[in-house]
C-alpha cells in the first residue's frame, strides 16, 4: 500500500441479498486530508462508511486501512474511529458520564481532563452534565464526534455530521475536523450539503447506484459541468437584457421576462462566452450589483452525474453482476467471486427478509461503568453502536432493509 495513502480499495462488492449495495468500488484517501462522500439517497455511501468501519465485510475486492489490509473479520484496524446512522448514546446519562461509560468499555483510561477536553472541541462543554435525552439531533451528532476524539483516530469516518446543526454548531466540528486534517488525520465523511464540501474537502467521491461516478479533486469535479445558469443583477436591467439577448453564447432563461420586475436577469452560459458580456455591460456603462451562479458548480456537477446510470452518460446495461428491476433496483442471481473462488458469507449474517431478523437478546451482565457513574435505569437501553457486540449483525439487517 502507497504509505502516502490512509484507504486504499480497490473492487470492493457488497450484496444484501439480491440487493448488489456497492459494484466494483475504487477509493483513494490521502494521510492527512477530509474526503468527501456523496451520492443520492440509496447510493451505497452508509454500506461503504460500514465497511471502513467494520461493521460489514466486503463480498470481493481489497481493502486496506492505515497500512493494514482488512480481511473478513468484524473489526477495523486500529486508529479507526467514527459512527453511521447517528451515535449510539445513553439516554439516562449526562453527556460526560456518556464519553466516561464509553472510554470504561473500550478500557481506555481516559481521564476527566481528556473528556473535558472532547466535550469543549465540540461546543458542548455548558451542556456537559444534562442528559442526553434531551439533545437536539445536532447536539447528539457533536456529542458523537466528541467520542469518536477520545481515542486520538488516525482515520476518522463520520456519517453526515453536519446533519442537524446550527451554525454555531457547524463552526465548532467545521474547526474541529480542519484542525484533525492539519495535524496529520484523514477524515471520511458523507454529506448531501454542498457548501460542507466547498468548506471542508480537497477531494471528494461520488457514488451513484452502487458505483463510483467520479473521484477527485474538488476542482475537476466543477470542470466537469459545462454551462450554468447565472442570476445577473445590474443598474440597467431592460438594456443589461437587450444586450445579453444579442450576445453570442449566451441564452436567456425561460423566466427571465418574469424576474425583469425585481431588477435581476437568469442567462445561462459558459464562462468565456459569460465574461464577454461583463466587459460588454461595462463598455457600455452599466454596472454590476449582482452576478452568481443559481446552482453551484459543484452541485450542477454532482446533479449531471448522478443523473446518469453510466459515468459516459449510457444507459447501464445487464451485466454478470446483476439485473436491473422495474424500480431500478440492481439484483444478483449469483454469489459474487472472489480471486475465482466462491465468497462464503459469515455465519451471522442474515440474508432472509427484515421480518425474519431477530431482535438481538438482553444478557443479564451490565456494561462496566466508571467510578461514580450509575447504569442505566431504563429498560432495553442498548450500549453505543461503537462498541455493541450486535453492531454488525444490525448493521447488516438495516442495510438489506434499506436496499443500500
Amino acid at each position: 500500500m502507497d504509505a502516502q495513502l490512509a484507504i486504499r480499495a480497490r473492487g470492493i462488492t457488497k450484496c444484501f441479498g439480491e440487493v448488489v449495495a456497492l459494484d466494483g468500488v475504487d477509493l483513494d484517501v490521502p494521510r492527512g486530508r477530509i474526503h468527501g462522500l456523496v451520492g443520492p439517497n440509496g447510493a451505497g455511501k452508509t454500506t461503504l462508511l460500514g465497511l471502513l468501519l467494520g461493521l460489514a465485510v466486503a463480498d470481493s475486492g481489497s481493502l486496506e486501512i492505515l497500512g493494514t489490509p482488512v480481511g473478513r473479520a468484524f473489526e477495523a484496524p486500529g486508529g479507526v474511529s467514527g459512527f453511521v446512522d447517528g451515535p449510539g448514546l445513553y439516554p439516562s446519562l449526562t453527556a460526560r458520564q456518556n464519553l466516561a461509560a464509553l472510554a470504561a468499555l473500550r478500557g481506555d483510561g481516559t481521564r476527566s481532563a481528556g473528556i473535558d477536553d472532547a466535550l469543549g472541541q465540540v461546543g458542548l462543554t455548558d451542556v456537559a452534565d444534562e442528559r442526553t435525552r434531551g439533545f437536539s439531533l445536532g447536539m447528539r451528532q457533536r456529542l458523537g464526534l466528541a467520542a469518536a476524539l477520545l481515542t486520538r483516530p488516525r482515520l476518522l469516518i463520520l456519517d453526515e455530521p453536519s446533519n442537524g446543526l446550527d451554525p454555531a454548531g457547524k463552526r465548532h466540528v467545521h474547526g474541529v475536523l480542519t484542525r484533525l486534517a492539519r495535524e496529520g488525520t484523514s477524515v471520511v465523511l458523507s454529506s448531501h450539503r454542498m457548501d460542507d464540501l466547498e468548506a471542508l474537502c480537497s477531494e471528494v467521491t461520488i457514488l451513484a447506484t452502487g458505483r463510483v461516478v467520479f473521484s477527485g479533486p474538488l476542482g475537476e469535479l466543477a470542470a466537469e459541468n459545462g454551462e450554468l445558469d447565472y442570476r445577473l443583477v445590474t443598474s440597467d436591467p431592460e438594456r443589461a437584457r437587450r444586450l445579453a439577448a444579442d450576445a453570442p453564447g449566451i441564452r436567456l432563461a425561460d423566466d427571465a421576462a418574469g424576474r425583469r420586475g425585481e431588477g435581476a436577469l437568469v442567462l445561462s452560459a459558459l464562462v468565456p462566452a459569460l465574461d464577454g458580456l461583463v466587459a460588454r455591460l461595462v463598455s457600455e456603462g452599466i454596472a454590476l450589483r449582482e452576478l452568481a451562479p443559481v446552482v453551484s458548480p459543484l452541485e450542477a456537477a454532482f446533479l449531471s452525474l448522478t443523473e446518469r446510470q453510466e459515468p459516459d452518460g449510457r444507459q447501464r446495461d445487464d451485466a454478470d453482476t446483476g439485473q436491473r428491476d422495474d424500480a431500478g433496483q440492481r439484483h444478483v442471481s449469483e454469489t459474487p467471486q472472489l480471486n475465482g473462488a466462491e465468497t462464503s458469507q459469515p455465519d451471522h449474517v442474515e440474508t432472509s427478509q427484515p421480518d425474519r431478523v431477530e431482535t438481538p437478546q438482553r444478557h443479564d451482565a451490565e456494561p462496566p461503568q466508571p467510578d461514580g457513574v450509575e447504569p442505566p435505569q431504563q429498560t432495553g437501553i442498548e450500549p453505543p453502536q461503537q462498541t455493541g457486540i450486535d453492531a454488525p449483525q444490525k448493521f447488516a439487517a438495516q442495510q438489506q432493509e434499506a436496499g443500500r
